[in-house]
């Protein structure tokens, strides 16, 4: 078994106000905290693995396949391998939350 606090790993930040943490990595998937400052965009992107997430507080902006969903504190989400997808932040407030990947996500490379 495998037991991680937040200060087992350290945020990064991938681009200018985003900043993901990981916290657990198994042999089928990984989970991340993120944390999206007021203003930020995670710019447009896919991957190959499958992604779930849980928004623990604030609200953000999904947009794919030009369809906008507005994911708020308390809600869930899935994006299907592959997907291209964005997020923004439009509010004052950060946004907090997990993303668990399968398979297990690299590092993102969005620069």
């Amino acid at each position: 078994m495998q037991v991680c606090s937040p200060a087992d790993s350290g945020f990064t930040e991938v681009v200018d106000g985003v900043h993901i943490a990981p916290v657990v990595t198994g042999e089928q998937m990984s989970v991340q905290h993120f944390h999206i400052e007021p203003g930020a965009v995670v710019p447009e992107h896919s991957h190959g693995n499958e992604q779930v997430g849980f928004v623990a507080c604030g609200t953000f902006t999904f947009r794919v396949d030009g369809t906008e969903y507005i994911i708020d504190s308390g809600e869930s989400y899935h994006v299907t391998a592959g997907e291209p997808h964005e997020a923004e932040n439009r509010t004052d407030e950060p946004v907090r939350g997990i993303d668990v990947f399968s398979p297990p996500r690299a590092e993102p490379d969005w620069g």
